[in-house]
């Protein structure tokens, strides 16, 4: 019985993962499931899969999801706080880990699952977008096994040799694909009216309402570009990024003879989590077969990065190197959480992460200590930047 840690199981990708989990009782088993605040929902699932331990985020919620779990009757070990994620996510009971918490807090358990040697299914960006040469030491120091889960990179690894799932001479560049989020074709003049419903509204995915907006803004997408120059050793000026409004060819790889290997499939996380799960073997995910007759055409453009301005900061920090892509996941955290919550506009997202990063000292990432004190200054710097921006409308 193969047992898997959850981090991050109430979101969207935690949820798709139990529902494979639960296709394959007689191969998988839970041990863990993490929550930060969403006792109810891990309380559920709790109580479905009986794991051994469950972390939340803080005192009051361990002490409610305790009090749920026992009325039940299920006996499992609640526990809250990082050093607590940290432990679970390097617990020698558990093989597998399901990196999926979002942002900044899911880099220190998911390092701690490669620094002990896990099956790491990385569906947290961050991880590597501001640790990516600490992490991948990591997992080569440990013997940890990495597998993407993001749907592009997770397409990447299926369509590179499969001996070598790395950036080689044969390969003349990687694809990754993106939806073009809900305003593609609207006018650029228009985006400072958009409302956070608006931008959360994704025309093919169902996600939570951050990576939702990352995705309106193509900041996911740049993200996604900094994960594959680590997970790949892409190179970034052989990384390119294509719209594709399907969401159908999930990404692609060119090689140096003209061809050009895709892997596509319905929008639906369950696959690249159920190849992550079972890998190398492949196992019923619970998502229906794609029809290419009935998805009809194909569409692809190169992204206007006048509309997309996140998009062109996350190449700029790819090539600066060094914190400057914390610092760019850093500001860009700050910026989206204000945005949805009413204080700036859609358009001033990219403004403020634009001023941090432009402002920002850029040290080499050579140390975990480096790198958290780099996200946290480029964090004040960026409340600074909304504190001027909300002055200014004011007056």
């Amino acid at each position: 019985m193969h047992r898997i840690t959850i981090l991050g199981a109430t979101g969207s990708i935690g949820e798709s993962t139990l529902d494979v989990v639960r296709r394959h009782a007689d191969r998988y088993a839970v041990h863990a499931l993490t929550a930060h605040r969403q006792v109810q929902k891990l309380a559920a699932s709790c109580i479905e899969f009986r794991p051994a331990r469950a972390v939340v985020g803080t005192p009051e919620a361990a002490r409610e999801l305790e009090a749920l779990l026992r009325a039940a009757g299920v006996t499992t070990e609640v526990s809250h706080g990082e050093a607590a994620l940290e432990s679970v996510a390097s617990d020698a009971q558990t093989d597998s880990v399901m990196a999926a918490i979002v942002g900044a807090a899911g880099l220190r358990p998911t390092l701690a699952a490669a620094r002990a040697g896990k099956r790491v299914l990385l569906a947290n960006k961050e991880a590597l977008v501001m640790s990516g040469r600490i992490f991948m030491d990591a997992v080569r120091e440990h013997g940890a096994t990495l597998l993407p889960i993001d749907s592009e990179h997770n397409a990447i690894f299926q369509c590179l040799p499969a001996n070598d799932q790395r950036y080689r001479a044969g390969v003349a560049k990687v694809v990754l694909t993106a939806s073009g989020g809900p305003f593609r074709t609207r006018d650029p003049a228009t985006l400072h009216d958009i409302t956070p419903d608006q931008a959360c509204a994704h025309p093919n995915w169902v996600m939570g309402r951050k990576i939702s907006v990352d995705s309106a803004t193509m900041m996911n997408k740049g993200l996604e570009v900094i994960e594959a120059h680590w997970l790949f050793e892409a190179p970034a000026e052989h990384i390119e990024v294509l719209i594709h409004p399907q969401s159908i060819v999930h990404s692609m790889v060119a090689y140096m003879d003209g061809s050009v290997l895709a892997q596509l499939g319905n929008p639906d996380m369950r696959t690249p989590i159920a190849y992550g799960l079972a890998y190398p073997e492949r196992i019923d995910a619970g998502v229906s077969q794609l029809d290419l007759a009935l998805a009809g055409a194909l569409n692809f453009e190169k992204p206007d990065l006048a509309r997309f301005p996140c998009l062109a900061l996350a190449f700029d920090a790819l090539r600066a190197g060094g914190v400057a892509p914390a610092v760019l996941n850093a500001a860009n955290e700050v910026a989206v959480e204000a945005f949805l919550q009413g204080g700036i506009r859609f358009t001033d997202i990219a403004r403020i992460v634009g001023n941090v990063l432009e402002n920002a000292p850029n040290n080499a990432a050579d140390s975990l200590e480096t790198v958290l004190d780099a996200d946290q200054r480029a964090r004040q710097s960026a409340r600074a930047c909304l504190q001027e921006l909300t002055t200014s409308v004011l007056r």
